[in-house]
């Protein structure tokens, strides 16, 4: 790919373009000769017209060369929209639905495709692309762009960084071209594609270019189209203002809405669901006493008990893993969402990690999604710990290990979160490999309230294998 100065510097000047921002063609050389009969292999005709006639004395393309100028004018128009290998990149081999498997991702997708139609077709205004890496922003701005290519329209494409990058370089004695003409044919380019924006180094020389870039574009109405990963309201407040300006711009968010990605979050996954139910589970597992056998089936029915009557808390406990803690709370959650009930459900290590990660990238989500945890109409904790547990070692000594998240914080995050729903007796069901009533604590006090909680020990061998 050509250097940037390189193809900003072989850019027509600033209004020297067609309407439209069409690139006249190139002066033929004198030497030209294609054999054509109909022009003499001149590559011009003049119209066979009388005296006095409009078009006496004009000249215009021969047929035998109209292909051929078409072709070096898109190579020409290539080269300055800085393209590269993103000309690839084309509606012809886009998915209209998008890679994710999400249906709400493939709606959102779909959407923001016949908006990046529309536009490619006139390009007027602003439009900005929002959502996370990976959802498909460049590729649709770079549609955009070879659209426009192909209709002879000047498009220039640049990430952020890139830009600023250059636009620092150009002040260098040994540049090419002056920091003057690049930020000048950068900030009047007929269409600018400015991918990753937010990306960038925040450093206030870098903020005082972008909004120099952007005001000069904002009031002259200059078509534009923005990319960025970063959520508007994170952005600098006064590019972000200008990029959701009535009438100018327009936002269109690919992947999941905030709302969306925290529900999608605490989403059960399909294979979970198909293979979790009730009708799969079964009570006869060979190998348990009478005892064992008892706790299998006082926690099936207790499970098929809650899915029709689901109130208060129901706590299934197990030291061994298998032996279908995880299973019977699908299987009720399942019943729920046949019934169109919203459930919620969370790996306990996996919700501490997301909120762990959002409380230091993005507070405002992290307090989304802990209060959708707490507040969640029905709530399944999967695989709850609370304390450290001990491992049994090879010589047969036990030895202390936290669980993963087992930090001071997180211990208080969950106390949080179950003693608000406990407050508000919200419907919850835990599964945990812990005997509270050995290690109450003030988790196990919450858990063990008998007005709101019912409490399942299942002492059994793991069902995955012995099970038939």
């Amino acid at each position: 790919m050509p250097n940037i100065s390189e193809v900003l510097s072989s850019l027509p000047a600033a209004g020297s373009v067609g309407d439209g921002g069409h690139v006249p063609p190139d002066d033929e050389p004198d030497d030209f000769d294609n054999g054509c009969e109909l022009c003499g292999g001149h590559g011009w005709i003049s119209p066979n017209v009388p005296v006095g006639h409009a078009d006496f004395g004009t000249i215009a393309p021969c047929q035998c060369q109209e292909s051929r100028l078409e072709d070096e004018q898109r190579d020409r128009l290539l080269t300055y929209s800085n393209l590269g290998h993103l000309t690839r990149f084309r509606f012809e081999n886009l998915d209209p639905d998008g890679l994710s498997d999400s249906e709400i991702s493939k709606s959102q997708f779909r959407k923001a495709y016949d908006v990046a139609r529309v536009y490619a077709n006139d390009p007027r205004g602003w439009l900005t692309f929002t959502g996370p890496n990976g959802a498909g922003k460049t590729h649709l701005a770079a549609a955009i762009a070879n659209h426009c290519v192909d209709s002879s329209r000047i498009v220039f494409f640049s990430h952020a960084p890139d830009l600023l990058d250059h636009l620092r370089s150009s002040f260098g004695p040994a540049s090419e071209t002056s920091y003057s003409d690049l930020f000048e044919q950068v900030r009047s380019t007929p269409l600018l594609v400015l991918d990753g924006l937010g990306s960038q180094s925040a450093t206030p020389w870098a903020e005082e270019k972008l909004r120099q870039i952007i005001n000069h574009r904002f009031n002259a109405e200059l078509p534009t189209i923005v990319t960025t990963a970063v959520p508007l309201n994170a952005l600098d407040p006064y590019i972000a203002t200008r990029l959701t300006t009535r009438g100018l711009g327009r936002v269109v968010e690919l992947g999941l809405t905030q709302s969306e990605r925290l529900e999608e979050l605490g989403r059960i996954p399909e294979n979970m669901l198909n293979t979790m139910t009730f009708e799969r589970f079964s009570t006869n597992v060979s190998g348990l006493n009478s005892e064992q056998r008892k706790s299998v089936e006082a926690a099936y029915h207790a499970a098929r008990n809650f899915a029709e009557r689901p109130d208060g808390w129901l706590v299934l406990t197990g030291r061994r893993t298998g032996v279908g803690k995880t299973h019977l709370a699908i299987a009720v959650a399942e019943r729920q969402l046949q019934a169109g009930r919203q459930v919620t459900y969370y790996f306990m290590s996996r919700l501490i990690f997301d909120l762990q990660t959002l409380v230091g990238t993005d507070p405002a989500r992290y307090a989304d999604l802990f209060d959708r945890v707490s507040n969640a109409p029905f709530l399944i904790i999967d695989n709850l710990r609370t304390s450290l547990r001990f491992r049994d070692t090879e010589n047969g000594r036990s030895v202390p290990e936290r669980w993963l998240g087992g930090t001071p914080w997180a211990e208080d995050q969950l106390y949080h979160i179950i003693t608000h729903r406990h407050s508000h007796r919200l419907t919850t069901i835990i599964t945990s490999p812990e005997n509270f009533s050995e290690q109450p604590g003030p988790f196990g006090s919450l858990l063990q309230d008998p007005t709101i909680s019912q409490i399942i020990d299942i002492d059994a061998n793991d069902y995955r294998t012995q099970r038939s």
